[in-house]
Parts: structure tokens; sequence; C-alpha cells
């Protein structure tokens, strides 16, 4: 499973399909660029400092990752956001998180509970700076975030499913970056973490995997009612 968070860029010393991977992923995740956009190679080019051919691989690699679509004549396009792929994400993510986080109860260790320990810790202190504001657009509070539900899985087993549950976090950190610039409240997320927290530390499966659906579809019910107010507000009078 990757540590990196989803606004982390590729080292210098990396092959160029590599950085130019990362920076455009980690573009997509922040949604800097419109739902089915499109992503002229060219343009791309100019941005980003890359020549045509790792950006061609790295927008191929991304077409198989979910985040970027291709077009009948050879162009690429940015995924689609909408509430059928809300729905079909929290669906998969609920089937392979819950599985993930089962083992890692089961066979986590003492260097796994240290890890969480950690993640939480320094998930809250950023979280006590920022206060009531929009935690999920702030880059730091978002690489913590991502950390700490990684370490809650990372005493699973199975490598297979850890890089799904790695590749479904980033496909919803997309979603909740987008629904985070509608949305007027805000989450007490702190206490939805802590609480995940204590249940998984007990091992207790029922109330970890309970509390771990519950926060997956709120964020759900979150993205979906910021699709729909921006669908209204593009359906008024112009």
């Amino acid at each position: 499973m990757r540590n990196d968070a989803p606004i982390a860029s590729a080292p210098p010393e990396a092959p160029l399909v590599e950085q130019a991977y990362e920076a455009l992923r980690r573009s997509l995740i922040r949604c800097e660029f419109e739902p089915g956009q499109r992503l002229r190679v060219e343009e791309l080019q100019r941005r980003y400092g890359f020549s045509s051919s790792p950006l061609r691989e790295a927008l191929n690699r991304l077409v198989q990752q979910g985040f970027v679509r291709t077009l009948e004549h050879r162009g690429f396009r940015v995924a689609p956001l909408s509430i059928e792929g809300i729905t079909d994400l929290t669906r998969v993510r609920l089937l392979v998180e819950c599985e993930a986080l089962r083992d890692a109860m089961r066979h986590g260790d003492d260097r796994w509970e240290a890890g969480l320990v950690a993640a939480l810790h320094a998930l809250s202190l950023v979280e006590k700076r920022l206060g009531t504001g929009p935690v999920v657009l702030d880059d730091e509070w978002t690489s913590r975030h991502r950390a700490f539900h990684l370490a809650i899985y990372s005493g699973c087993t199975s490598p297979l499913l850890t890089e799904m549950v790695d590749g479904l976090f980033d496909q919803a950190e997309r979603f909740r970056r987008f629904s985070a610039r509608l949305r007027t409240t805000h989450r007490a997320k702190n206490n939805e973490h802590q609480r995940l927290f204590n249940a998984v530390l007990a091992r207790d499966e029922v109330q970890a995997l309970a509390l771990l659906e519950q926060h997956i579809r709120s964020t759900e019910r979150n993205v979906t009612t910021a699709l729909r107010t921006l669908a209204a507000g593009n359906s008024g009078p112009h």
C-alpha cells in the first residue's frame, strides 16, 4: 500500500512517466479540472512541462484507474462525477474496505496498533489548528486523513485488498473535494475518527464495521446533496 498523500509529488529522480502521472493524478483528485473537461495533450505539456509521450502514458494509466475517460478520436476527458458514480463507488468501498478492516483487526500486531495511534494523533493536531473550517480542502488535513484511514487497513494480510482500498480511497477523495466546495455545513470529523479508532483498537468488529459503514455513507450523502444542488442550479433560469 502506498503511504503518499494524494497531493504528493513524485521525486525528481523518478522516471518522467511517473512524474507526469503523479502530477496529473494530484490535479485530478484536487479537482483542478472540471468533470468532463477535455484534456488536450498540448495544453498539458504547457501546464506541466512534460513531453507528449510521458503525458499520454500517464493519461492511459489514469484511464485504467477511472480518473480519465478516452474519446473515440484518441482524446481524453476528465471522468464525470455523478450520483450514480458515488453510489457505485460506495457499494464497492463497503465491500472492500469492510473486509480489509475485518482482516486487519484479526491480524494486526503491536506495530499496527502503534501506527494507528500515531496517525490519529497527527490528524487530531491538524484538526485542532484548523478549527471549524472546510478541512477537506486543506492539503495537510487531506494528507493526514488519508494516512489515518490507510493505517487502519495496514494490518490487512491481503496485498490485493490493500491495493484496492488505496485506489478506492483516492476515487472517494476526488468526490469529497468536489462536494466540499458546495458544502454549507461542516462535519465533526474528529469525533467520527475517534469513535472508529476506539472500536478498531478494541478489535470490536461489529462496532468498528458499523462505524466504518456510517463514515463511508456520510460521504455518499454529502456528495449526493452537493451534486443535486449543482444540478438544480444549472437547470435554473439563465
